[in-house]
């Protein structure tokens, strides 16, 4: 299986919904990290699993997107409490809708909110 991976890193500012999380709920701001994995078994005709290229534009891309933004006032984040474990799906989800994905069987988004935590979301091609 081949893997191919590339981070970012940015700040947003979010604040926690629907408990009493303390401080959390208070509008803040973290110093994300974002690690994208892609797993495949075969590569494409150039060698690679996915053009590393294709795989920068579409973070930065996404780091455009959330760079110096309260997430709570994003769409993707309508009726969602902006925790971590949902900020690496949109992420995921996202992903999969930006790159070409023909030989990618998983892909993995790790996004750290410090250095000491993070959340991880797995999207999977599913068997056809």
């Amino acid at each position: 299986m081949y893997t191919v991976a590339v981070r970012r890193d940015f700040i947003a500012q979010h604040y926690l919904i629907g408990g009493d999380w303390g401080p959390e709920n208070d509008k803040h701001s973290h110093h994300y990290v974002v690690e994208v994995r892609l797993e495949g078994p075969t590569l494409d005709q150039h060698g690679y699993l996915v053009d590393i290229v294709a795989i920068e534009q579409a973070l930065d891309d996404l780091v455009a997107r959330y760079r110096d933004h309260t997430l709570n006032d994003l769409p993707e984040f309508a009726g969602l409490n902006p925790s971590l474990e949902h900020f690496a799906r949109i992420w995921a989800q996202a992903l999969v809708e930006r790159l070409a994905l023909p030989t990618v069987q998983r892909l993995t988004v790790v996004l750290w909110e410090h250095e000491h935590a993070w959340a991880a979301y797995t999207w999977e091609r599913s068997a056809a």
